[in-house]
């Protein structure tokens, strides 16, 4: 137990350390592992993961990615499937980040001004 934070809520706890929520850290943890995948791990296993878009109407992003139309509803919650809207919603800069701390950086700045 952390002193000073006894009978406090969740969400006081998380801004008072300085943290994210449990949602966030998943969403970040997913969206770097995308990032990974998207740039080292090209024509490797599992290169048939992701769809990846690379035409003019993508609204100047380089990487979009194309997400499945599936009949059943369990599939909705594919770790393929969860992350492709987060994904093509982030800015041309984060996407085409040189390096993973940057990649990093770009998403704790965004997640930390999402509510």
């Amino acid at each position: 137990m952390v002193k000073g934070l006894e009978g406090k809520l969740y969400e006081e706890w998380l801004r008072s350390l300085g943290l994210f929520s449990l949602e966030k850290r998943r969403l970040r943890g997913d969206l770097i592992a995308v990032y990974n995948f998207l740039m080292r791990g090209r024509g490797g296993a599992g290169s048939d993961l992701f769809s990846v878009m690379t035409s003019d109407w993508t609204q100047g992003k380089c990487l979009n990615l194309c997400q499945g139309k599936f009949r059943l509803d369990i599939r909705k919650m594919f770790f393929t499937q969860r992350v492709v809207g987060h994904w093509n919603r982030l800015p041309s800069e984060v996407i085409t980040a040189p390096s993973l701390t940057e990649i990093k950086k770009h998403l704790d700045n965004i997640l930390g001004h999402m509510v």
